[in-house]
């Protein structure tokens, strides 16, 4: 994580974070603090004051209650609100635990100039592995009307708009071009006044496709007419994005070649649960084969764990350009 986090970090990149442990990890790389803000909706005292310490001074709230937590840092801490935009069609759904509906900005907007704390801006998050870009074109209407009402109205001068992730990658080569996906969500930006300045949260648009999984066969047995194939891999390891960011990988064999069959792919613990893929066809392997998971950069080794003790995946940065650079 840190060695990406410096090769971002050296590219330009600003950071969001949502918990003091990502704070620490910013820190370590030595990312200045003002190209970071702060983005979990709900936080206890301590994570607030963990990052005000830190340098960071933009927070995200998205309720009454996390925004009177601000009262004390007034002079310290500015605040984006975040809104809710569902949207069916994302993959993951990051706009059903948090995020509080338009109508709730202006009441949210009084109450902050009532407790004295600045809201710089707005926030929204339509969802991950989004399919196309109709919901950002209508989130960024309705931010726009909230802009220039509280400017109008006098009780805020919102000047910052984070219009979330949720960029598709085409792990099976079923989305759109990203300057075609993204061009309908740059017409509606040209909409927005001049002084708001726009942000973005790409993360596994960068991520996802840089990461490239290997895992070798340990085991194998015939059940029920297939090939099961055990892995040194799975589930509770570098795919556990299957469970919690509901992707399915581009598997391949990297060694095998020839007629493909059904087969099954399980995990290397105790737990039935533990099966990458049920019917895969793949060549007939061997122990110790080798299979490659395409574009595994993004929610995989994050979300691993070491159940049954086994050890997760070994992570190896491989930077291509600098390696040439070097080479040079």
């Amino acid at each position: 994580h840190a060695a990406v986090v410096a090769e971002l970090r050296d590219l330009g990149a600003s950071f969001d974070v949502a918990t003091t442990g990502e704070i620490k990890l910013v820190r370590g790389e030595g990312i200045d603090p003002e190209r970071c803000i702060h983005t979990h909706p709900i936080k206890q005292d301590r994570d607030i004051r963990a990052a005000l310490r830190f340098g960071i001074k933009v927070f995200v709230v998205d309720n009454p209650d996390e925004l009177r937590k601000f009262r004390r840092y007034r002079k310290q801490a500015e605040l984006m609100i975040r809104l809710s935009f569902r949207d069916p069609s994302a993959i993951v759904d990051l706009s059903r635990k948090f995020g509080c509906e338009p109508g709730a900005v202006p009441g949210m907007l009084e109450l902050a100039r009532s407790l004295g704390v600045r809201v710089r801006g707005l926030s929204f998050h339509v969802g991950s592995q989004v399919a196309n870009a109709s919901k950002y074109v209508e989130a960024i209407a309705v931010c726009r009307e909230i802009i220039q009402q509280s400017t109008e109205s006098g009780v805020a001068d919102l000047d910052l708009l984070d219009i979330g992730g949720g960029f598709p990658i085409p792990y099976h080569g079923e989305t759109s071009p990203i300057g075609q996906f993204c061009r309908p969500i740059r017409q509606a930006l040209k909409k927005l006044p001049r002084k708001v300045r726009i942000l973005a949260e790409p993360g596994r648009f960068i991520a996802g496709p840089s990461g490239t999984a290997v895992a070798r066969v340990v085991g194998r047995a015939q059940r029920e007419g297939r090939w099961w194939y055990y892995l040194d891999d799975g589930l509770y390891g570098s795919y556990s994005g299957q469970l919690y960011d509901h992707i399915q990988y581009p598997i391949e064999c990297l060694d095998r070649s020839g007629e493909e069959h059904p087969c099954v792919l399980a995990g290397p613990t105790c737990d039935s649960i533990d099966v990458i893929r049920e019917d895969i066809p793949l060549p007939e392997l061997q122990i110790g084969d080798l299979l490659v998971g395409r574009m595994m950069g993004a929610y995989t080794a994050a979300t691993a764990s070491d159940f049954n003790f086994i050890p997760r995946a070994k992570i190896v940065p491989f930077n291509r350009h600098a390696r040439s650079r070097h080479a040079d």
